[in-house]
């Protein structure tokens, strides 16, 4: 993919212009005061370092008047390995144009998530993995994350192994249950599951150790 130049870029939002002068420097500027971003280009610009991953590419078929059509549904993610993540799917009649509109759908849903050492058998207090466990559902799918000790690594089926890594979570143990071999659902599950570390983040009062969002190098 070529590489996104911010001075080329003409924003069709008030919020694209505010990014393009230097008024907004930061994507968690825009997720934390309940926004989203309107357009990709937001994100390509507080983003540079974002990678995209491409998880399962589907044939779905439905029936029409002029006979069964035949589109390619493809999901994917994208993630800066450092506390920024998004997950999407789209569907088209081209393989190429279904992977494009998945990329962009899966940067326009970017999430920040919570990092922590909430293992009682580490508790070194870095945000190497999840600061408590927490629980993703989409359709018949459902998964579990749950904290692990620095070292373990990612005890987790491929999907969700590409996720957490694309998040910058390091080391954690899974529980899945459900039809996994949908991937669609099994990476949505997922992306719910992290969610919720920020949404329990600001509920509770946890730990001085939880990281949300993005963090420099000297902090794992």
């Amino acid at each position: 993919m070529e590489e996104f130049d911010v001075e080329l870029w003409e924003p069709k939002t008030s919020l694209g212009r505010k990014v393009k002068e230097g008024e907004i420097t930061s994507i968690s500027q825009i997720l934390r005061s309940g926004k989203r971003p309107p357009e990709p280009e937001i994100i390509d610009a507080l983003v540079p370092n974002l990678k995209e991953e491409i998880l399962g590419v589907n044939l779905v078929q439905r029936m029409h008047r002029s006979g069964r059509r035949t589109k390619f549904r493809v999901t994917a993610v994208v993630g800066n390995g450092n506390g920024i993540v998004g997950v999407a799917h789209a569907s088209s009649s081209g393989i190429g144009l279904a992977v494009r509109k998945a990329i962009t759908a899966a940067k326009m849903s970017v999430i920040e998530i919570a990092r922590g050492c909430g293992s009682w058998e580490c508790r070194c207090g870095r945000p190497h993995s999840l600061p408590f466990e927490v629980v993703g559902k989409k359709g018949g799918v459902s998964i579990r994350l749950i904290p692990a000790p620095r070292g373990l690594g990612l005890a987790a089926a491929e999907v969700p192994k590409i996720i957490l890594r694309q998040a910058g979570v390091k080391d954690v143990w899974t529980q899945a249950r459900g039809n996994t071999r949908t991937t669609v659902n099994f990476a949505l599950a997922t992306f719910d599951a992290l969610k919720q570390t920020v949404r329990m983040a600001t509920r509770e009062p946890y730990s001085k150790h939880i990281v949300i969002g993005e963090i420099g190098e000297e902090s794992d």
